[in-house]
Protein backbone atom coordinates (compact mmCIF):
# COMPACT_ATOMS: atom_id res chain seq x y z
CA UNK A 1 0.00 0.00 0.00
CA UNK A 2 0.93 3.72 -0.23
CA UNK A 3 2.01 5.71 2.73
CA UNK A 4 -1.01 7.99 4.17
CA UNK A 5 1.80 10.31 4.97
CA UNK A 6 2.55 10.79 1.57
CA UNK A 7 -0.82 10.78 0.80
CA UNK A 8 -1.52 13.47 2.77
CA UNK A 9 1.19 15.85 1.71
CA UNK A 10 0.97 14.89 -2.16
CA UNK A 11 -2.63 13.82 -2.70
CA UNK A 12 -2.86 16.21 -6.40
CA UNK A 13 0.09 13.88 -7.40
CA UNK A 14 -1.49 10.60 -5.99
CA UNK A 15 -5.22 11.31 -7.61
CA UNK A 16 -2.96 11.44 -10.99
CA UNK A 17 -0.93 8.64 -10.76
CA UNK A 18 -4.15 6.89 -9.64
CA UNK A 19 -5.64 8.22 -12.79
CA UNK A 20 -3.05 7.69 -14.95
CA UNK A 21 -3.28 3.73 -14.15
CA UNK A 22 -6.91 3.86 -15.11
CA UNK A 23 -8.23 3.26 -11.56
CA UNK A 24 -10.68 5.54 -10.02
CA UNK A 25 -9.01 8.94 -8.36
CA UNK A 26 -12.13 9.38 -6.09
CA UNK A 27 -10.63 6.76 -4.22
CA UNK A 28 -7.86 8.84 -2.59
CA UNK A 29 -10.68 11.34 -1.42
CA UNK A 30 -12.35 8.84 0.11
CA UNK A 31 -9.15 7.88 1.93
CA UNK A 32 -8.48 11.25 2.57
CA UNK A 33 -11.65 11.79 4.37
CA UNK A 34 -11.41 9.09 6.19
CA UNK A 35 -8.22 9.60 7.83
CA UNK A 36 -9.18 12.98 8.43
CA UNK A 37 -12.30 11.36 10.81
CA UNK A 38 -10.11 8.63 11.76
CA UNK A 39 -7.46 11.36 13.19
CA UNK A 40 -9.90 13.38 14.88
CA UNK A 41 -11.29 10.53 16.59
CA UNK A 42 -7.90 9.16 17.56
CA UNK A 43 -7.58 12.50 19.38
CA UNK A 44 -10.85 12.71 21.26
CA UNK A 45 -10.00 9.16 23.04
CA UNK A 46 -6.23 10.25 24.03
CA UNK A 47 -7.98 13.32 25.33
CA UNK A 48 -10.62 11.20 27.17
CA UNK A 49 -7.83 8.80 28.28
CA UNK A 50 -5.63 11.47 29.71
CA UNK A 51 -8.73 12.79 31.69
CA UNK A 52 -9.10 9.44 32.85
CA UNK A 53 -5.87 8.93 34.02
CA UNK A 54 -5.78 12.43 35.91
CA UNK A 55 -8.77 11.17 38.40
CA UNK A 56 -7.08 8.87 41.12
CA UNK A 57 -8.48 5.77 41.10
CA UNK A 58 -11.58 6.19 43.61
CA UNK A 59 -12.43 8.84 41.32
CA UNK A 60 -12.43 6.97 38.65
CA UNK A 61 -14.85 4.16 39.71
CA UNK A 62 -17.09 6.63 42.27
CA UNK A 63 -17.40 9.66 39.97
CA UNK A 64 -19.96 10.57 37.90
CA UNK A 65 -16.90 11.91 35.70
CA UNK A 66 -15.15 8.85 35.71
CA UNK A 67 -18.55 6.45 34.31
CA UNK A 68 -18.91 8.98 32.05
CA UNK A 69 -15.51 9.06 30.54
CA UNK A 70 -15.71 5.61 30.76
CA UNK A 71 -18.92 5.26 28.70
CA UNK A 72 -17.68 7.43 25.86
CA UNK A 73 -14.49 5.50 25.63
CA UNK A 74 -16.46 2.03 25.55
CA UNK A 75 -18.35 3.74 22.42
CA UNK A 76 -15.26 5.49 20.63
CA UNK A 77 -12.72 2.88 21.48
CA UNK A 78 -14.59 0.47 18.50
CA UNK A 79 -15.70 3.02 16.37
CA UNK A 80 -11.77 3.77 15.81
CA UNK A 81 -11.04 0.00 15.05
CA UNK A 82 -13.91 -0.12 12.63
CA UNK A 83 -12.54 3.15 10.85
CA UNK A 84 -9.28 1.51 10.84
CA UNK A 85 -10.41 -0.99 8.98
CA UNK A 86 -12.40 0.63 6.24
CA UNK A 87 -9.59 2.97 6.09
CA UNK A 88 -6.95 0.19 5.20
CA UNK A 89 -9.40 -1.81 2.70
CA UNK A 90 -9.18 1.49 0.67
CA UNK A 91 -5.96 1.76 0.79
CA UNK A 92 -5.39 -1.55 -0.29
CA UNK A 93 -7.62 -0.49 -3.41
CA UNK A 94 -5.24 2.19 -4.46
CA UNK A 95 -2.28 1.14 -6.65
CA UNK A 96 1.26 1.93 -6.61
CA UNK A 97 2.39 5.04 -8.13
CA UNK A 98 3.61 5.14 -11.83
CA UNK A 99 7.22 6.16 -12.40
CA UNK A 100 7.77 8.98 -13.85
CA UNK A 101 9.71 7.30 -16.58
CA UNK A 102 6.71 5.46 -17.68
CA UNK A 103 5.23 5.85 -20.46
CA UNK A 104 1.36 7.44 -19.98
CA UNK A 105 -1.46 5.82 -21.69
CA UNK A 106 -4.79 3.70 -20.91
CA UNK A 107 -3.77 0.66 -22.21
CA UNK A 108 -1.76 -2.08 -24.13
CA UNK A 109 -2.12 -0.85 -27.47
CA UNK A 110 -0.25 2.43 -26.06
CA UNK A 111 3.05 0.44 -24.74
CA UNK A 112 5.88 1.48 -26.43
CA UNK A 113 8.35 -0.86 -27.89
CA UNK A 114 11.93 -0.18 -27.06
CA UNK A 115 14.18 -2.33 -29.37
CA UNK A 116 14.30 -5.63 -31.48
CA UNK A 117 16.46 -8.10 -31.54
CA UNK A 118 17.32 -11.13 -34.13
CA UNK A 119 14.99 -11.53 -37.27
CA UNK A 120 11.43 -13.88 -37.55
CA UNK A 121 12.41 -17.08 -39.83
CA UNK A 122 11.25 -17.06 -43.13
CA UNK A 123 10.21 -20.46 -43.79
CA UNK A 124 10.71 -22.20 -47.43
CA UNK A 125 7.64 -24.67 -46.00
CA UNK A 126 4.27 -23.95 -44.09
CA UNK A 127 5.18 -24.16 -40.62
CA UNK A 128 3.02 -25.88 -38.04
CA UNK A 129 1.94 -24.62 -34.81
CA UNK A 130 3.29 -25.88 -31.42
CA UNK A 131 0.42 -27.98 -30.85
CA UNK A 132 0.28 -29.92 -33.85
CA UNK A 133 3.94 -30.75 -33.87
CA UNK A 134 4.28 -31.55 -29.95
CA UNK A 135 1.05 -34.40 -31.03
CA UNK A 136 2.88 -35.37 -34.01
CA UNK A 137 6.49 -35.65 -32.18
CA UNK A 138 4.28 -37.13 -29.14
CA UNK A 139 5.44 -34.70 -26.59
CA UNK A 140 2.95 -32.54 -25.75
CA UNK A 141 -0.59 -33.59 -24.80
CA UNK A 142 -3.30 -31.80 -24.09
CA UNK A 143 -6.35 -34.29 -24.77
CA UNK A 144 -5.17 -36.51 -21.38
CA UNK A 145 -4.66 -33.22 -19.72
CA UNK A 146 -8.55 -32.86 -20.00
CA UNK A 147 -8.72 -35.84 -19.61
CA UNK A 148 -7.52 -36.45 -16.16
CA UNK A 149 -7.16 -32.72 -15.00
CA UNK A 150 -9.96 -30.27 -17.47
CA UNK A 151 -9.25 -27.81 -20.11
CA UNK A 152 -5.65 -25.76 -20.17
CA UNK A 153 -4.09 -28.60 -18.15
CA UNK A 154 -1.07 -31.15 -20.36
CA UNK A 155 0.93 -33.88 -20.20
CA UNK A 156 4.95 -33.40 -21.28
CA UNK A 157 6.62 -36.76 -22.68
CA UNK A 158 10.06 -37.58 -23.66
CA UNK A 159 11.65 -35.19 -24.87
CA UNK A 160 8.86 -32.74 -24.16
CA UNK A 161 10.07 -33.01 -20.38
CA UNK A 162 13.36 -32.71 -20.99
CA UNK A 163 13.04 -29.91 -22.74
CA UNK A 164 11.36 -28.34 -19.56
CA UNK A 165 14.00 -29.71 -17.42
CA UNK A 166 16.83 -28.32 -19.89
CA UNK A 167 15.29 -24.71 -19.61
CA UNK A 168 15.34 -24.71 -16.22
CA UNK A 169 19.11 -26.23 -15.45
CA UNK A 170 20.07 -23.69 -18.37
CA UNK A 171 18.04 -20.43 -16.63
CA UNK A 172 20.12 -21.43 -13.05
CA UNK A 173 23.27 -21.99 -14.27
CA UNK A 174 23.69 -18.69 -15.79
CA UNK A 175 21.55 -16.56 -13.04
CA UNK A 176 23.57 -18.54 -10.58
CA UNK A 177 27.02 -16.97 -12.38
CA UNK A 178 25.15 -13.47 -12.17
CA UNK A 179 24.75 -13.69 -8.27
CA UNK A 180 21.35 -14.67 -7.78
CA UNK A 181 21.11 -17.57 -5.30
CA UNK A 182 18.70 -20.80 -6.57
CA UNK A 183 15.61 -21.46 -4.40
CA UNK A 184 13.22 -23.64 -4.65
CA UNK A 185 10.12 -22.42 -2.81
CA UNK A 186 6.41 -23.85 -1.74
CA UNK A 187 3.61 -24.11 -4.06
CA UNK A 188 1.76 -22.94 -1.51
CA UNK A 189 1.35 -19.82 0.44
CA UNK A 190 -0.95 -18.00 3.18
CA UNK A 191 -3.76 -15.25 1.87
CA UNK A 192 -1.36 -12.71 3.56
CA UNK A 193 1.63 -13.50 1.00
CA UNK A 194 -0.63 -13.81 -2.20
CA UNK A 195 -2.76 -10.93 -1.51
CA UNK A 196 0.55 -8.52 -0.36
CA UNK A 197 2.05 -9.35 -3.92
CA UNK A 198 -1.03 -8.76 -5.54
CA UNK A 199 -2.74 -12.03 -6.38
CA UNK A 200 -6.64 -11.94 -5.99
CA UNK A 201 -8.49 -14.99 -4.80
CA UNK A 202 -11.96 -13.40 -6.25
CA UNK A 203 -13.61 -11.28 -9.57
CA UNK A 204 -12.94 -11.08 -13.01
CA UNK A 205 -9.42 -11.10 -12.83
CA UNK A 206 -9.40 -14.18 -10.19
CA UNK A 207 -5.96 -16.18 -10.42
CA UNK A 208 -5.56 -17.61 -7.41
CA UNK A 209 -6.77 -21.60 -6.53
CA UNK A 210 -7.40 -21.38 -2.91
CA UNK A 211 -7.94 -24.59 -0.40
CA UNK A 212 -10.82 -25.08 1.62
CA UNK A 213 -10.87 -24.80 4.49
CA UNK A 214 -7.27 -23.51 4.90
CA UNK A 215 -5.62 -20.00 4.75
CA UNK A 216 -3.71 -21.66 1.54
CA UNK A 217 -3.22 -20.56 -2.02
CA UNK A 218 -1.48 -22.29 -4.97
CA UNK A 219 1.17 -19.55 -5.60
CA UNK A 220 0.73 -17.97 -9.41
CA UNK A 221 4.33 -17.00 -9.59
CA UNK A 222 7.40 -17.87 -7.27
CA UNK A 223 7.25 -13.96 -6.83
CA UNK A 224 4.63 -14.79 -4.09
CA UNK A 225 7.24 -17.46 -1.80
CA UNK A 226 10.31 -15.10 -2.32
CA UNK A 227 8.47 -11.99 -1.20
CA UNK A 228 6.71 -13.58 1.47
CA UNK A 229 10.64 -15.15 2.58
CA UNK A 230 11.22 -11.96 4.42
CA UNK A 231 8.01 -10.49 5.52
CA UNK A 232 8.39 -8.83 9.09
CA UNK A 233 12.00 -8.67 8.49
CA UNK A 234 14.45 -5.49 8.70
CA UNK A 235 17.21 -6.37 6.63
CA UNK A 236 21.19 -4.90 7.13
CA UNK A 237 21.66 -2.53 4.23
CA UNK A 238 24.72 -3.93 4.27
CA UNK A 239 23.10 -6.92 3.26
CA UNK A 240 21.28 -5.61 0.40
CA UNK A 241 20.65 -6.31 -2.61
CA UNK A 242 19.40 -9.97 -2.12
CA UNK A 243 19.13 -11.65 -5.61
CA UNK A 244 17.23 -14.66 -5.68
CA UNK A 245 16.25 -17.19 -8.65
CA UNK A 246 13.56 -19.10 -7.69
CA UNK A 247 11.90 -22.49 -9.05
CA UNK A 248 8.42 -23.35 -8.44
CA UNK A 249 5.29 -24.45 -9.89
CA UNK A 250 2.56 -22.23 -11.37
CA UNK A 251 -1.57 -21.86 -11.18
CA UNK A 252 -3.46 -19.70 -12.52
CA UNK A 253 -7.75 -19.38 -12.90
CA UNK A 254 -6.67 -17.40 -15.60
CA UNK A 255 -10.83 -16.34 -15.00
CA UNK A 256 -11.84 -13.64 -17.67
CA UNK A 257 -8.43 -13.95 -19.87
CA UNK A 258 -9.47 -16.36 -22.19
CA UNK A 259 -9.11 -14.96 -25.98
CA UNK A 260 -7.85 -15.09 -29.31
CA UNK A 261 -4.38 -16.92 -28.10
CA UNK A 262 -5.87 -18.90 -25.06
CA UNK A 263 -5.58 -22.43 -27.27
CA UNK A 264 -2.52 -24.41 -26.53
CA UNK A 265 0.89 -23.69 -24.06
CA UNK A 266 0.52 -19.83 -24.24
CA UNK A 267 -2.58 -19.57 -21.13
CA UNK A 268 -2.60 -22.55 -19.11
CA UNK A 269 -3.46 -23.34 -15.66
CA UNK A 270 -0.57 -25.15 -14.59
CA UNK A 271 3.23 -24.60 -15.78
CA UNK A 272 7.04 -24.62 -13.76
CA UNK A 273 8.76 -21.00 -13.92
CA UNK A 274 12.04 -20.05 -12.73
CA UNK A 275 11.31 -16.39 -11.28
CA UNK A 276 14.14 -13.69 -10.41
CA UNK A 277 13.28 -11.60 -7.30
CA UNK A 278 15.50 -8.81 -6.16
CA UNK A 279 15.44 -7.01 -2.66
CA UNK A 280 17.67 -3.61 -2.97
CA UNK A 281 17.93 -0.30 -1.34
CA UNK A 282 15.36 2.66 -2.93
CA UNK A 283 18.49 4.51 -4.23
CA UNK A 284 19.29 1.01 -6.66
CA UNK A 285 16.17 -0.05 -7.76
CA UNK A 286 15.52 1.59 -11.16
CA UNK A 287 19.89 -0.10 -11.81
CA UNK A 288 18.29 -3.37 -10.44
CA UNK A 289 15.40 -3.17 -13.03
CA UNK A 290 17.51 -2.65 -15.62
CA UNK A 291 19.78 -5.56 -14.65
CA UNK A 292 16.64 -8.39 -14.47
CA UNK A 293 15.85 -6.82 -17.92
CA UNK A 294 19.33 -7.42 -19.06
CA UNK A 295 19.08 -11.05 -17.84
CA UNK A 296 15.85 -11.70 -19.52
CA UNK A 297 17.62 -10.47 -22.60
CA UNK A 298 20.73 -12.88 -22.00
CA UNK A 299 18.57 -15.29 -21.93
CA UNK A 300 16.48 -15.21 -25.01
CA UNK A 301 19.52 -14.30 -26.94
CA UNK A 302 21.30 -17.30 -25.79
CA UNK A 303 17.93 -19.18 -27.39
CA UNK A 304 18.51 -17.45 -30.27
CA UNK A 305 14.91 -16.69 -30.44
CA UNK A 306 13.60 -13.21 -31.96
CA UNK A 307 12.42 -11.13 -29.81
CA UNK A 308 11.19 -7.18 -28.76
CA UNK A 309 11.03 -5.42 -25.60
CA UNK A 310 7.73 -3.41 -24.81
CA UNK A 311 7.49 -0.77 -21.85
CA UNK A 312 4.21 -0.72 -20.39
CA UNK A 313 2.44 2.14 -19.95
CA UNK A 314 0.71 3.00 -17.48
CA UNK A 315 -2.81 2.08 -17.99
CA UNK A 316 -1.09 -1.48 -18.38
CA UNK A 317 1.33 -1.41 -15.31
CA UNK A 318 -1.30 -3.28 -13.05
CA UNK A 319 -1.56 -2.15 -9.43
CA UNK A 320 1.81 -3.04 -7.84
CA UNK A 321 4.86 -1.95 -10.67
CA UNK A 322 5.84 1.26 -11.00
CA UNK A 323 7.74 0.65 -14.05
CA UNK A 324 7.12 -2.45 -16.39
CA UNK A 325 9.02 -3.97 -18.81
CA UNK A 326 7.97 -7.64 -21.42
CA UNK A 327 9.66 -9.53 -23.55
CA UNK A 328 7.82 -10.89 -26.28
CA UNK A 329 9.57 -13.69 -28.78
CA UNK A 330 8.35 -14.26 -32.44
CA UNK A 331 5.71 -16.61 -32.57
CA UNK A 332 5.16 -17.87 -36.31
CA UNK A 333 1.61 -19.40 -36.04
CA UNK A 334 0.84 -15.85 -34.77
CA UNK A 335 2.70 -14.03 -37.04
CA UNK A 336 3.52 -11.85 -34.32
CA UNK A 337 5.23 -11.53 -31.17
CA UNK A 338 3.79 -12.83 -27.85
CA UNK A 339 4.69 -12.10 -23.63
CA UNK A 340 7.57 -14.91 -22.62
CA UNK A 341 8.89 -12.77 -19.54
CA UNK A 342 8.24 -9.38 -17.62
CA UNK A 343 10.03 -7.35 -15.20
CA UNK A 344 8.26 -5.32 -12.56
CA UNK A 345 9.81 -2.65 -10.28
CA UNK A 346 7.11 -2.74 -7.60
CA UNK A 347 9.44 0.07 -5.37
CA UNK A 348 8.20 -0.06 -1.55
CA UNK A 349 4.82 -1.31 -2.25
CA UNK A 350 4.79 -4.31 -1.75
CA UNK A 351 7.55 -4.15 0.86
CA UNK A 352 4.81 -1.80 2.79
CA UNK A 353 2.21 -4.69 2.54
CA UNK A 354 4.43 -7.54 3.68
CA UNK A 355 6.67 -4.92 6.23
CA UNK A 356 9.88 -5.31 5.12
CA UNK A 357 12.18 -2.66 5.97
CA UNK A 358 16.11 -1.82 5.45
CA UNK A 359 18.18 -0.75 8.16
CA UNK A 360 20.31 2.29 7.14
CA UNK A 361 24.09 2.33 8.52
CA UNK A 362 23.10 5.46 10.72
CA UNK A 363 20.06 2.86 12.50
CA UNK A 364 17.25 4.21 10.31
CA UNK A 365 15.07 1.62 9.46
CA UNK A 366 12.77 2.38 6.07
CA UNK A 367 11.10 0.33 3.59
CA UNK A 368 13.23 -1.09 1.09
CA UNK A 369 12.06 -1.83 -2.91
CA UNK A 370 11.12 -4.98 -4.14
CA UNK A 371 11.63 -6.30 -7.69
CA UNK A 372 10.66 -9.25 -10.23
CA UNK A 373 11.20 -11.03 -13.23
CA UNK A 374 11.03 -14.04 -15.45
CA UNK A 375 13.71 -16.06 -16.33
CA UNK A 376 11.93 -18.88 -17.90
CA UNK A 377 7.68 -19.92 -18.22
CA UNK A 378 8.23 -23.61 -19.27
CA UNK A 379 5.09 -23.43 -21.20
CA UNK A 380 5.50 -20.18 -23.48
CA UNK A 381 9.22 -20.47 -23.60
CA UNK A 382 8.84 -24.03 -25.43
CA UNK A 383 5.97 -22.93 -27.49
CA UNK A 384 8.19 -20.28 -29.18
CA UNK A 385 11.29 -22.74 -29.58
CA UNK A 386 9.27 -25.58 -30.97
CA UNK A 387 7.68 -23.06 -33.60
CA UNK A 388 11.00 -21.00 -34.33
CA UNK A 389 13.53 -24.13 -34.72
CA UNK A 390 11.06 -26.43 -36.55
CA UNK A 391 12.20 -28.45 -39.84
CA UNK A 392 9.79 -29.53 -43.36
CA UNK A 393 10.08 -32.89 -42.04
CA UNK A 394 8.24 -32.55 -39.10
CA UNK A 395 11.66 -32.23 -36.87
CA UNK A 396 12.42 -29.81 -34.39
CA UNK A 397 16.41 -28.57 -33.63
CA UNK A 398 17.11 -27.97 -30.06
CA UNK A 399 18.74 -24.86 -29.60
CA UNK A 400 22.51 -24.94 -28.74
CA UNK A 401 22.48 -23.97 -25.17
CA UNK A 402 20.08 -26.53 -24.00
CA UNK A 403 22.11 -29.80 -26.05
CA UNK A 404 24.33 -31.01 -22.88
CA UNK A 405 21.47 -31.30 -21.10
CA UNK A 406 18.66 -32.80 -23.46
CA UNK A 407 21.70 -35.12 -25.23
CA UNK A 408 20.37 -34.63 -28.64
CA UNK A 409 20.46 -31.80 -31.10
CA UNK A 410 17.43 -32.79 -33.00
CA UNK A 411 13.65 -34.14 -31.76
CA UNK A 412 12.35 -36.61 -34.30
CA UNK A 413 9.45 -38.72 -34.04
CA UNK A 414 9.95 -42.16 -31.72
CA UNK A 415 13.66 -40.04 -30.27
Amino acid sequence: MLDIKYIRENPDKVKKGVADKQYDSTLVDKVLDLDEKKRKLGVEIENLRAERNKLSSKEHVASSKGKEIKENLKELEPSLVKLEDVLNELLNLIPNLPSEKAPVGKGEKENVEVRKWGEPRKFEFTPKDHLELGKNLNILDFETGAKVSGSQFYFLYGDGALMELALVQFAFELLSKEGFLLVITPDLAKSRYYLGTGYAPKGNEAQTYTIEGEDLGLIATAEVTLAGKHADEVIPESKLPLKYIGYSHCFRQEAGAYGKYSKGLYRVHQFTKAEMFIYCTPEESDNMHEHILEMEEKIYQSLELPYRVLEMCTGDLGAMAARKFDIETWMPSRGEYGEVTSTSNCTDYQARNLNIKLRRKDGKAEYLHMLNGTAIATSRTPLAILENYQNEDGSVTVPEVLRKWMGKDKIVVGS
